[in-house]
């Protein structure tokens, strides 16, 4: 079973890609970030057409994620829970998890789309840091199902100095920021293994090139794109890979799928 994760920077704009690649990579099961479509207005039918179930959590012009899946949904959750019942709701479409039956299984898999938090001056770094709290909460009592479990998104996160082109450039981004990268590291120590982390420490394996600067043709790139599995998820692992070439499509993201082969 292939399971992939691609912030596509918008449906709309990237309609004609998505639909390529699918095609091409033909995952099972496909997480999407920052789709900027409120649900009602996701583009779908030649996505179905392909065989593919959709759910969504849109938001209008930003954030939104998504998961299209040829296995049918058992169950949909939306939005990341709050950390306490005074909490203020959280208008920003950032989550959703669906549950899917796999030969006697249950395996959970998530889209997320993790506050990008700059500035880090502003009431945008500690929202991005309280999230990831949450996240980190979150994940705790699923863990504690002791099912498969995929967590799949654009983290916003640069682990370590070898997942960007240059640490000095990066040094004071909400990216790479030491409270972040702990955060990110406190969610892995759970039990997480990082897919592509697992299986390569070659340099310049990134997952995303701005759109400023000719980032692309220097290869200035950053890995931020990733799939953290639970032990058990981690059993049934397989193999790892990121489609660099989309990157080089007309109108691209600025992100490319990162992807996972799991045994049933």
């Amino acid at each position: 079973m292939k399971i992939a994760t691609w912030n596509i920077n918008g449906i709309k704009a990237r309609h004609d890609n998505v639909i390529a690649w699918l095609k091409e990579a033909e995952p099972d099961i496909a997480c999407l970030q920052e789709i900027k479509s409120i649900d009602e207005n996701f583009p779908g039918e030649e996505i179905e057409a392909l065989g593919y179930n959709i759910e969504t959590h849109g938001q209008k012009s930003f954030n939104g994620v998504a998961i299209l899946s040829k296995l049918p949904f058992d169950e949909v959750n939306r939005g990341l829970p709050l950390a306490n019942n005074n909490d203020e709701p959280d208008e920003q479409a950032r989550f959703i998890e669906g549950v899917f039956s796999v030969e006697g299984k249950v395996v959970r898999v998530v889209s997320l789309y993790l506050p990008n938090g700059n500035p880090v001056d502003t009431e945008k770094f500690p929202y991005k840091l309280g999230w990831m709290a949450r996240l980190e909460n979150w994940a705790k009592e699923r863990l504690e199902l002791e099912e498969p479990l995929i967590l799949a998104g654009d983290y916003n996160v640069i682990p370590m100095p070898q997942d960007c082109y240059s640490p000095k450039a990066w040094e004071g981004d909400a990216l790479f920021r030491p409270e972040t990268r702990e955060a990110f590291r406190r969610l892995i120590n759970l039990g997480f293994t990082e897919a592509i982390g697992s299986v390569t420490n070659e340099p310049e394996t990134y997952t995303f090139w701005d759109f400023q600067a000719g980032a692309w043709p220097k290869n200035n790139g950053i890995r931020i794109d990733h799939l953290l599995m639970s032990p058990e998820a981690a059993r049934m692992f397989h193999s790892a890979g990121i489609d660099k070439h989309t990157r080089d499509w007309e109108r691209p993201s600025d992100h490319v799928p990162v992807w996972i082969n799991v045994t049933n």
